[in-house]
């Protein structure tokens, strides 16, 4: 990713630098007259901001929270109290101090873009988009969240808002093969042939037959649902990289496609035994397992995918469906529930809670949902379809964040 990001225009303009991609707030030492308390500030905050930059979470952490001890509406303190604890991985704790920032200081753009990497670092692409926008009206020359912004709306399906928020970053970012996969991508979803053309005629000729520019291809095929050619793709970049991420994870795409359910299975351990962590292999191998009649493997191999992504979408589904067809209601609509609070709200979420709320007995809420259903299919009556989780083809292999 570029390192064009243009720093935004915050309160109280001192410092500002990057920690770990996310915007540092700035000092106090203009906010209020040079009193001698005021000095005590602004030497804590300082002393504050040279150990965060130096990775000293702690005592960054204590002179932060001296300076609010002494003057609790400096917003800089608690915007670096969240850069903290977005170093730590601790969510919850960054989203509050974020959130108390915003409140002192609505109008500072970074805070809201802070925000949007807290969310986007936990896969919740959908929460992530209000903060993004919101700092992108603010701040439009922003690179960095312009281009958080584009991944977000690629991520969830908005291919149309995907393909506007990127496009006016090219100048910056059309030396990088991820940047001109998911615009091409995008463009192609939203009917901008010419664009398309463009982010793809690129990507070939700056890929230069490298194994990113392979995978990138392979998985461009992925989209257009032709797995012969993303097979032959992702074979030369396993064959220039036999290490390189994703790679294998894309052949079970691959092979899933073909119904080749065997040598998927084969391509998603492979993939797992170089990353154990990415939760999307565990979310097909419990899709495979499923649709093998192996009802253990499966829940467990989902139940693996949700504990390192809650908010996996594709795999609520499944287990919801994995739990009906063990009669166990309860559990398979509060899946079916999280499916639809996580992902897309597609017609066949809406079909499967119709059936379990149905065989549970709650006949006027599945009237509501029945109705739901047929309004979102136009009144078709595809069975198997209404079976199939309808979310975004999994693209972790550009979901890199960018700085």
């Amino acid at each position: 990713m570029s390192s064009k990001a243009g720093p935004f225009g915050l309160i109280i303009l001192l410092s500002l630098c990057a920690v770990d991609g996310a915007q540092t707030a700035p000092s106090p030492a203009r906010a209020v007259p040079q009193t001698a308390h005021a000095a005590v500030v602004q030497q804590l905050f300082q002393r504050g901001e040279n150990a965060l930059r130096a990775g000293n979470l702690d005592e960054a952490e204590g002179a932060f929270r001296h300076v609010l001890a002494m003057d609790p509406r400096v917003a800089g303190a608690y915007g670096n109290l969240g850069v903290i604890e977005m170093r730590r991985r601790q969510w919850k704790l960054a989203l509050e101090m974020l959130r108390k920032a915003e409140q002192l200081a609505p109008a500072v753009a970074g805070v809201r873009l802070n925000i949007g990497l807290v969310y986007y670092r936990q896969s919740d692409y959908l929460s992530a988009i209000a903060p993004l926008e919101s700092a992108v009206r603010d701040a439009p020359t922003s690179v960095q969240a312009r281009y958080l912004l584009g991944l977000c709306y690629f991520f969830t399906g908005r291919y149309a808002d995907a393909a506007s928020a990127l496009e006016p970053i090219w100048n910056e970012e059309s030396g990088q093969l991820s940047y001109l996969y998911v615009l091409g991508i995008a463009a192609g979803k939203a009917q901008r042939k010419e664009l398309e053309e463009r982010a793809l005629g690129t990507l070939v000729e700056t890929g230069q037959n490298s194994a990113e520019f392979h995978l990138l291809m392979g998985k461009a095929h992925l989209n257009r649902e032709e797995p012969d050619a993303a097979i032959t793709e992702l074979q030369l970049a396993a064959g220039r990289d036999p290490k390189m991420p994703f790679v294998h994870f894309n052949l079970g795409l691959a092979y899933m496609q073909k119904h080749d359910l065997e040598r998927a299975r084969q391509e998603f351990l492979a993939d797992i035994a170089l990353e154990p962590d990415v939760p999307y292999n565990y979310d097909q191998l419990g899709l495979i397992a499923f649709q093998q009649q192996r009802d253990l493997e499966a829940e467990k191999y989902l139940r693996e995918a949700l504990q390192r992504d809650p908010r996996l979408a594709s795999a609520h589904f499944q287990l919801a469906l994995l739990l009906e067809r063990q009669d166990r209601y309860e559990d398979a609509l509060a899946e079916i529930n999280a499916a639809s609070r996580t992902g897309p709200d597609g017609y066949s979420i809406h079909y499967v809670r119709a059936r379990l709320l149905q065989k549970l007995g709650r006949s006027a809420e599945t009237k509501v949902e029945i109705e739901k259903a047929r309004h979102m299919m136009g009144g078709a009556n595809d069975e198997e379809n209404k079976e199939l989780y309808s979310g975004p083809l999994p693209s972790p292999e550009v979901s890199r964040e960018p700085q």
